[in-house]
């Protein structure tokens, strides 16, 4: 299928020096900000081999995401704006990837490269939208949106010992959830094989709840994490919302980062020299804590918002690195890591490989605006909490994040060549410049958003996933939400007709249910506690909307879990 986009790649380059082609180490972390780092000046935070790894790397200085995690990484697997992939939110069947958009997996795979994913996907939790679906051979993953989530399977909501999906089946693994992916991801580097791999491990951490080892706080807890501790540079802290002890919490979750990234590189320098590795993170920091003097943080699209760490180290990577003061983003990685690989493609990316400006190589750039927007709701409305970033001026308006009607938009530009921490308005001396980056968003919005936002259907019946479970991760509807009492329904496809099993799982004592397949209500349970309720239906094939209340002391509410199982030979 063709996307159209808006920026094309214009910049070829050649793949790494050497005879064969490099493997790929992609590791990418939750809601760790600029400021999360000792090398971005963090005097408290412990990132010794992190911090080494950016003095080897080319460091992209100004590099973009988006400013919540699912729109990120559809951007950063696929090489287009998450608007384009269908990706609008992080929740209640926003963050559901069309599957007909190509992706980095994908191209490696069909390229001879083994692919794996070991840590978080948030992409689709269920066919054809797992990332088994979509290019990767070996994976590890956790559901949803993270551990301890409305995603995870019965039981399975702790960051120790999680129950993760290996391949398709759900398994109780053992240990801290970092430790477990990164024993995830050096099992499959280290397997056999004559073919390279892309390994891309997407840390769940430093995401809350934050759930780490105690040991790990505990040298935290003994110093200033107030912002009083911390060098005075920039942007003053956001309104406070996160304890003192929530902060050493993360930290203490980036410290096991760091620790469980030097096993990775320590495995790299020994066995696999030839191996391309990236280390980025999805968005700004999920609290209020230091963050490198940027404006505000996560969820908005303000630097402190959307400028996050990304390091490249090569296989020919100058030891000492270099700096990249080009502004890139998200959407430059799968063009640059195709160039790297020397894999040939006809997808038209909105990125640009930037693989001459990482190799540090002659080549010219040609100027562009880069686009960001997030907001609660159902679609992407126009005006609506964006920024345009050009080369050198930033036109933002950060208004109408929360749902329900946005407040009036307020324009702010900013020349970020002088002004990185975005203090200084200009849009009232410079209206020339607004016009011109109002109007390039006014471009860009109405051709990544042109294809309209249906939700992609979670496909039941089919053998790939048999039995199909439904949480209120990919629900939808006006009072769908992860509160106790949220309500909501399910867009799926039946594939066959027949007879199929469907169990409702509360974890509240409820006394009676009400199912609804395509409208029409199919059964009513008895008392149950902690239990489920199962029975055998005939579905016929074709689109459903599914949903299903269960009621407790005259209350209704939605149910937490709703399996469907195709029953065998029918």
């Amino acid at each position: 299928m063709k996307f159209s986009a808006v920026v094309i790649t214009v910049l070829l380059a050649v793949g790494v020096a050497s005879a064969a082609p490099p493997n790929v180490l992609l590791v990418i972390t939750d809601d760790q900000g600029y400021g999360d780092l000792g090398f971005h000046g963090n005097p408290v935070i412990r990132t010794p081999n992190l911090d080494k790894f950016a003095g080897q790397s080319a460091r992209l200085k100004n590099f973009y995401v988006s400013p919540v995690c699912s729109p990120t990484r559809s951007s950063l697997l696929t090489g287009f704006y998450n608007y384009r992939t269908g990706i609008v939110d992080t929740f209640i069947g926003r963050s559901l990837m069309r599957p007909d958009v190509p992706t980095l997996p994908e191209a490696l795979a069909k390229a001879g490269y083994r692919t794996g994913l070991f840590g978080k996907w948030h992409l689709g939790d269920n066919y054809p939208l797992r990332p088994e679906d979509r290019g990767f051979q070996e994976t590890l993953w956790s559901q949803g949106g993270g551990i301890a989530q409305p995603s995870d399977p019965p039981g399975g909501n702790s960051y120790f010992d999680p129950i993760l999906k290996k391949n398709g089946k759900e398994v109780k693994t053992k240990g801290y959830c970092t430790d477990v992916f990164t024993d995830g991801a050096v099992e499959f580097m280290e397997a056999k094989s004559d073919k390279p791999f892309f390994a891309y491990v997407a840390y769940n951490c430093p995401h809350g709840p934050y759930q780490v080892p105690p040991a790990l706080v505990e040298p935290f807890k003994k110093l200033d994490l107030t912002a009083a501790g911390f060098p005075k540079i920039g942007q003053p802290w956001a309104t406070p919302k996160m304890s003192i002890e929530e902060i050493a919490k993360a930290y203490g979750m980036i410290e096991n980062i760091d620790t469980n990234f030097a096993r990775m590189l320590k495995l790299i320098d020994e066995k696999y020299p030839n191996t391309l590795v990236i280390f980025l993170t999805d968005n700004g920091p999920g609290g209020v804590r230091f963050n490198g003097g940027l404006r505000n943080r996560k969820g908005t699209v303000y630097e402190g918002g959307i400028r996050v760490p990304c390091f490249v180290r090569t296989p020919t990577t100058d030891p000492t690195g270099h700096d990249i003061e080009t502004p890139l983003a998200h959407i430059d990685l799968t063009p640059s890591i195709l160039d790297a690989c020397d894999v040939k493609t006809e997808t038209p990316f909105d990125g640009r490989s930037a693989w001459t400006l990482i190799a540090n190589r002659p080549g010219n750039w040609a100027g562009r605006t880069l686009f960001f927007q997030w907001h609660r709701g159902d679609q992407p409305e126009k005006f609506r909490s964006f920024a345009a970033r050009g080369p050198k001026y930033k036109l933002v308006q950060a208004t109408g994040v929360a749902p329900g009607k946005a407040p009036a938009p307020r324009y702010e530009l900013f020349d970020l060549s002088t002004d990185p921490f975005e203090q200084t308005d200009l849009a009232a001396k410079l209206p020339d410049e607004v016009a011109s980056l109002k109007h390039q968003y006014e471009t860009w919005f109405a051709d990544v958003t042109k294809k309209g936002f249906d939700p992609p259907r979670i496909v039941i019946g089919n053998d790939k996933e048999n039995p199909v479970r439904l949480s209120r991760q990919d629900w939808r509807g006006p009072n769908a939400g992860w509160e106790k009492d949220s309500k909501g329904h399910w867009l799926v496809r039946i594939e066959k007709d027949g007879m199929y099993r469907v169990t409702v799982h509360s974890n509240s004592e409820y006394r009676i249910y009400e199912l609804t397949i395509g409208g029409k209500t199919t059964g009513q349970g008895s008392t149950v506690l902690h239990k489920s309720d199962s029975e055998v239906l005939t579905l016929k094939a074709g689109d459903n909307l599914v949903s299903c209340d269960v009621t407790l002391d005259g209350k209704s509410r939605g149910v937490d879990y709703l399996v469907f199982e195709r029953v065998p030979g029918k």
